[in-house]
């Protein structure tokens, strides 16, 4: 991986290794992302719509070849309660099915990588040793992200106090920007960091902070991958969902309107299978990234010749099987 540009390179290549990785066992990885990946998908596609259409103002809608006295339907719009209860539901089949996702796909993919067999059995059971730790790292993830956004909340409250803002004022609109972008960069470089933890949950059977402090100390010298990485999916991603929404708020009216119309299901439909396959392709090049970065600091030699008796790695960068040394130039 050692060239004049290393992080682009590097960032390729990875992209390139798990296209292989998925495509070698294709009917493998279909199964997993249809179980686990695709409901997901469909949940963050259609939920801010759903919540939408259930929180808006009662609305009358006009029922097609019905008696006269059933032409007018009232939807009842969801109480506070209601509307806090269904995105614990939410947030909890989202908690599930995403770390099954990650459990069984990280699984499948680190053998692939060394181009063992991969089975789905095998995959679904490996979820008996990582999904509990994988729970409880994503919580404990999110916890420490969430203290970030009160404390930078905190920090907001106290300069508007502090700075007499008034809001409206121009002042007011680029205090708040400025801490907004603060926030953001924060918030990408906490990514950045720890977006090897789950590869670290499921391979080396870490769970908790230990994770989070492994892949901070895996991913230096490769931080620029981490972050292309994380920009590339998580800005398609965050796209794609965010079409959704404006659409279905712009071309078909908002609130329940829109799922009258066959042209938003159908968008839904489409915009579900495209962030399916992106995700699928997210936590495989994740954990490519981690053994180039385990080979980077020495510790994918070793392993390879613990299971194999023999200090080199395959890392197939094309269709041939050559053996490599086990080499990577660090990009940052």
């Amino acid at each position: 991986m050692s060239t004049s540009s290393p992080s682009i390179t590097d960032f390729l290549i990875v992209l390139s290794e798990s296209k292989r990785i998925l495509n070698s066992h294709s009917r493998h990885f279909l199964f997993l992302s249809v179980l686990f990946l695709l409901p997901l998908s469909f949940s963050f596609s259609s939920f801010p719509s759903l919540l939408s259409s259930s929180s808006s103002s009662s609305t009358t809608t006009t029922l097609l070849n019905s008696p006269p006295h059933h032409h007018h339907l009232r939807l009842r719009q969801f109480t506070l309660g209601e509307t806090l209860a269904v995105i614990i539901l939410f947030a909890g089949f989202a908690l599930v099915a995403s770390v099954c996702a990650i459990g069984s796909i990280t699984y499948s993919v680190f053998h692939g990588f060394y181009d063992r067999p991969v089975k789905v059995g095998a995959a679904v059971k490996s979820l008996g040793g990582s999904f509990v730790r994988l729970a409880a790292t994503l919580i404990a993830a999110e916890v420490l992200v969430g203290l970030i956004v009160v404390i930078f909340g905190g920090i907001g409250y106290l300069g508007i106090l502090g700075l007499g803002f008034e809001y409206g004022e121009v002042g007011f609109g680029c205090f708040v920007g400025v801490l907004g972008v603060g926030l953001l960069v924060v918030l990408m470089y906490v990514q950045v960091n720890w977006g090897l933890a789950s590869v670290v949950v499921v391979l080396e059977s870490k769970w908790g902070f230990k994770p989070l402090a492994r892949s901070r100390y895996l991913i230096r010298g490769m931080r620029s991958v981490g972050f292309a990485l994380a920009v590339f999916y998580g800005g398609f991603t965050g796209l794609l969902v965010w079409i959704t929404v404006m659409s279905g708020e712009t071309e078909f009216g908002g609130g329940d309107e829109e799922w009258k119309s066959w042209a938003f299901v159908v968008q839904i439909v489409v915009t579900s299978s495209i962030l399916t396959l992106l995700l699928l392709h997210g936590i495989a090049a994740n954990t490519v990234l981690y053994m180039y970065c385990k080979a980077l600091h020495g510790e994918l030699a070793g392993e390879v010749a613990k299971d194999f008796a023999a200090e080199y790695v395959s890392l197939p960068y094309d269709d041939e099987k050559v053996f490599h040394d086990t080499s990577v130039a660090p990009s940052c």
